[in-house]
């Protein structure tokens, strides 16, 4: 598929995760199989631009491949500069957030809360598009709560905006992560509008994601909390969408990305942030490795990289061992 001026290598998307998908998660993603990555959210607000937290937000890396930043705000000129701002700044392309639904980012209009907004929907994309010269991609919910699904509505302002993909998480703001996602309203949209759409939502498996796919006829899927201590489910997806193959990662591998990651963690992030940052990534890996042991609290007991490297370790080989 294509994306303005881009094709895509695949139909595997990495949903944007304000505290998850910086730049060594992005990279391990993208080696597992992953078309399209999304930075963390950027603020339209200009005073945190050049903080060290947006500067490591930003951060980018040849081998993630386009660089795709997404930025949220409910200002029409202040979403157009900050576009500007990232361009400059390399971005490939822009992604809108208005399916964020967080309380405080939809009390301050932004995120799904633009929803319940279409007028102003339509200003922000138009002067966002117009602003830059690079694709700009929006994501949304289904709407702002059961009783309103307008996504259909969002979607044709969005097309006739010049906006070159939209992502739609199956969900309204109101049911946040609760319940199943719906593909009904995704579907609709797809057969409704001529651009590409990307469909979000519960999606956890090779097998969800063929049939979220088939049964929407989207032009591609988007995971986010589906990737949580498990990055190689990109791997396993794209073995089972190519050629119908249903692949085990072996578990020597998924330790050793494990180990890898968060020897990037560390090294991206320094001593003084790394450990912090890595602790809820174990988490997310000892649940899948190791269902229900202690480690993650002992872990998180434990304040420097050099402790963390080692307590890994002995987790690894401990399972290994134990599997063997």
């Amino acid at each position: 598929m294509r994306i303005g001026q881009y094709e895509i290598k695949n139909r595997i998307f990495l949903a944007p995760m304000a505290g998850v998908t910086d730049q060594p998660f992005r990279r391990l993603c993208s080696h597992l199989g992953v078309g399209l990555t999304f930075s963390e959210m950027m603020s339209t607000n200009p005073d945190v631009w050049h903080t060290e937290k947006s500067k490591l937000r930003l951060a980018h890396h040849q081998e993630i491949g386009i660089n795709a930043v997404q930025i949220a705000g409910s200002d029409p000129s202040e979403m157009a500069a900050a576009a500007k701002v990232n361009v400059a700044y390399g971005a490939d392309i822009i992604d809108i957030n208005m399916g964020c639904p967080a309380k405080k980012v939809n009390k301050k209009m932004a995120g799904s809360a633009l929803l319940r907004e279409p007028d102003l929907v339509a200003e922000i994309l138009e002067a966002v598009v117009n602003a830059v010269d690079v694709p700009v991609t929006l994501k949304i919910r289904t709407g702002w709560d059961p009783e309103h699904r307008n996504c259909l509505q969002i979607a044709k302002i969005a097309e006739q905006a010049g906006i070159s993909a939209l992502t739609i998480h199956g969900r309204t703001r109101s049911c946040l992560f609760q319940g199943n996602a719906e593909y009904d309203s995704i579907k609709a949209v797809k057969e409704a509008v001529s651009m590409p759409v990307i469909a979000n939502g519960d999606i956890t498996s090779a097998e969800k994601a063929k049939a979220v796919l088939d049964y929407t006829q989207a032009d591609g899927i988007m995971i986010g909390r589906g990737s949580y201590g498990r990055p190689w489910i990109f791997s396993e997806i794209g073995a089972f969408l190519e050629d119908g193959v249903q692949t085990v990662f072996p578990l020597e591998q998924k330790c050793q990305l494990m180990l890898k990651h968060i020897e990037d963690l560390h090294h991206f992030y320094g001593e003084e942030k790394g450990y912090r940052i890595a602790r809820k990534h174990v988490a997310w890996y000892a649940e899948q490795l190791q269902p229900n042991s202690n480690f993650k609290r002992t872990f998180n007991a434990l304040s420097s990289t050099v402790e963390q490297r080692q307590a890994l370790e002995d987790f690894v080989t401990a399972i290994l061992n134990e599997s063997s």
